[in-house]
């Protein structure tokens, strides 16, 4: 493998260095991830390792043909390449192979959004006086009206909740952006019962603000499984937590919010974000406001 022999270990020293740049424990999650899928296709087909075009082209083929999603096969990839172009910077290698290796084409999916049916039914399903129950209403509540990252949420820290203010401060959002975020009433009444049931947990001093059941943390993986059971429990099938984010940005639009104010709440810094984000919904947005504006009466 030449100056790939001891991939394992450069693979270490690069998360490493992505940790000391403040990446977030996902984007460390999905990196390694990407390449240590890279390391066992690489033993499996009897193959050297080795970050070049026509193998890493291979190892993106066979993930496809397997039935891996596009968006999968996208973030193995993108991987491999960020790992690549950092082995060039810190002279491991002497060039990258892969600096202009383009990404596999994403498929455009249509992730439907909740309807305000769905979305008070979700809230019911999380209706109760214990912690699990005010701690789930209330991350529903803030995600469906603010459109926040899961991985936002999780982060979030007692700190960064200010209720007299009704906003929320989001630290480190994705690319490391941070932003202030506003909350309604009912949000923020939600958020409020929770941080009182909150002093009775047994990590109540620990500056996490979102807690799990049976004296323990909360991570994204807590967050997924809490919600999918309220999404059951509410008649609402393939449900993901990253359905609220959809969510969130078709109803700003549809209550006649502005583009910018949506890019801002959301963390965006791309206007084609909001077309991804909303597409299932735009077709209907586009014919009741065709109705108001009632250009056909002449």
């Amino acid at each position: 493998m030449g100056a790939y022999s001891d991939i394992v270990a450069l693979l270490d020293s690069w998360l490493l260095h992505l940790a000391a740049e403040r990446k977030s424990a996902q984007t460390l999650k999905t990196y390694g991830d990407g390449v240590r899928a890279f390391l066992r296709w690489c033993e499996a087909e009897d193959r050297p390792p080795v970050l070049d075009r026509p193998t890493v082209n291979a190892f993106v083929s066979a993930l496809l043909d397997h039935g891996a999603q596009a968006s999968t096969a996208r973030s193995r990839q993108l991987a491999l390449r960020r790992f690549s172009a950092w082995l060039a910077d810190e002279g491991e290698v002497d060039t990258d192979p892969l600096l202009t290796l383009r990404p596999p084409k994403l498929d455009h999916k249509v992730v439907q959004e909740l309807d305000d049916d769905q979305l008070r039914a979700l809230i019911k399903a999380c209706k109760g006086n214990d912690l699990r129950d005010r701690r789930d209403e209330a991350i529903v509540r803030l995600m469906a009206e603010t459109g926040v990252r899961a991985g936002e949420v999780v982060g979030m820290s007692v700190a960064d909740i200010d209720l007299k203010r009704c906003e929320v401060v989001v630290r480190r959002g994705k690319g490391g952006r941070g932003r202030t975020v506003p909350i309604g009433p009912h949000a923020a009444r939600a958020v409020d019962r929770y941080v009182r049931a909150r002093r009775t947990h047994r990590l109540a001093q620990t500056p996490a603000l979102w807690l799990g059941d049976r004296g323990k943390g909360f991570t994204y993986d807590g967050l997924y499984v809490a919600l999918r059971h309220r999404a059951e429990r509410a008649g609402i099938p393939n449900f993901h937590p990253h359905v609220l984010r959809h969510t969130a940005a078709g109803r700003w639009l549809a209550a006649g919010g502005s583009e910018g104010g949506l890019m801002a709440i959301a963390g965006w810094s791309r206007r084609d974000m909001i077309d991804r984000y909303t597409r299932a919904t735009s077709e209907r947005r586009a014919a009741e406001e065709a109705r108001r504006l009632s250009l056909g009466d002449l």
